[in-house]
């Protein structure tokens, strides 16, 4: 009788090892599977605006190969209202959408690297201070403080209307 009972939960043991040994094997298998090559290229929408961080050069760069304006948002790092500006206004769709296919946008820490000798030379006040340019570093437009996305697509769309029309 003892012999039947030990073999009892030997074999309860050995099934319960083949089941989660299966589960395992079952688990490696699935995930092993490579995506397919559409499922791979497809990008989702923008869910925030793209920013190049402290490389002015860089922007220009990239303005003058895009032929687009480029968006600054001048900030400093204890500024409540630039600290609200990318937490919300910077990562809503449509403006990310806009701002993404219209313009090179940079982000540039007013008070380190280039910040301060680019603050002197744009005569910055205030923080935070959203300025568009053309490709070529010429100011087009700019506002200063917090705005909300559809005041910063209409601010968009203005300085764009500005644009040269052979440039468009």
């Amino acid at each position: 009788m003892l012999l039947l009972y030990s073999n009892y939960f030997l074999m309860r043991r050995l099934s319960a090892l083949l089941f989660i040994a299966a589960i395992l094997g079952s688990a490696i298998v699935f995930f092993s599977f490579k995506k397919p090559e559409a499922a791979r290229r497809y990008t989702a929408p923008a869910t925030q605006i793209n920013f190049i961080e402290d490389s002015w050069g860089e922007a220009l760069k990239q303005a003058a190969v895009q032929h687009k304006y480029i968006f600054v948002d001048a900030y400093a790092t204890w500024c409540g209202p630039c600290k609200m500006l990318k937490a919300t206004t910077f990562k809503n769709a449509k403006a990310a959408d806009f701002f993404n296919k219209n313009f090179v946008n940079v982000a540039i820490d007013m008070e380190k690297g280039q910040g301060p000798e680019l603050a002197s030379t744009w005569g910055m006040q205030a923080y935070p201070t959203l300025i568009i340019f053309d490709s070529a570093g010429n100011p087009v437009l700019a506002t200063v403080g917090y705005i909300g996305a559809g005041d910063l697509i209409k601010f968009g769309q203005k300085a764009l209307s500005k644009k040269p029309a052979a440039a468009r």
